[in-house]
């Protein structure tokens, strides 16, 4: 489609905005990665990234090295549930590189921390569906109107991603709505 390819206004201050909501929303489910690797600091690390940049902080090659950092993570966590949880952290140091081009996959950029950590929450609790919509119903209280207004320039999530893919789609119906109804 020609209107995914356009570009959409985004100012640093958007950019904050939607790595303190993924921030806020990993952070919820860091203990889960730590406790399946105590010693492993990367995921803290990129959501302390996160934040920083969130409260005033630049964007550059430390933060960009912490998502990585928490992406590797994920790949040596000993459980599903710790290698969500440390996506979610990977998700909230990478909402800050979210691109000013409308394509729906840069939804994930915006909701992707929030769905990895609902699906994190979702393991622990024996894969139940409903706490991880517990979850995103919580994520939609941390969702400033700042955020949802960027989501809304966005077209909505793309199909696929599996479950995680799922909790993207029904975060990004849920937020628009809310926009809707507000």
């Amino acid at each position: 489609m020609a209107g995914e390819m356009s570009e959409t206004a985004l100012c640093k201050q958007d950019l904050r905005e939607v790595t303190a909501f993924a921030a806020a929303c990993a952070e919820v489910v860091l203990e889960v990665f730590e406790s399946d690797q105590p010693d492993d600091l990367r995921p803290r690390d990129a959501i302390s990234a996160a934040w920083e940049f969130a409260r005033g902080g630049e964007r550059g090659k430390v933060l960009r090295d912490r998502a990585w950092a928490a992406l590797k993570a994920a790949k040596s966590a000993d459980t599903a549930a710790a290698r969500e949880a440390a996506r979610a952290a990977m998700s909230a140091a990478g909402a800050a590189y979210l691109h000013p081009l409308a394509k729906a996959t840069q939804v994930k950029h915006i909701l992707g921390a929030g769905a990895h950590a609902a699906r994190a929450a979702e393991l622990v609790a024996g894969d139940d569906p409903s706490v991880g919509v517990e979850h995103l119903e919580r994520a939609l209280r941390r969702a400033t109107p700042v955020v949802v207004d960027v989501l809304k320039r966005f077209p909505t999530a793309p199909s696929g991603g599996g479950r995680v893919g799922e909790l993207i789609r029904m975060l990004d119906a849920d937020l628009r709505s809310l926009a809707v109804a507000g």
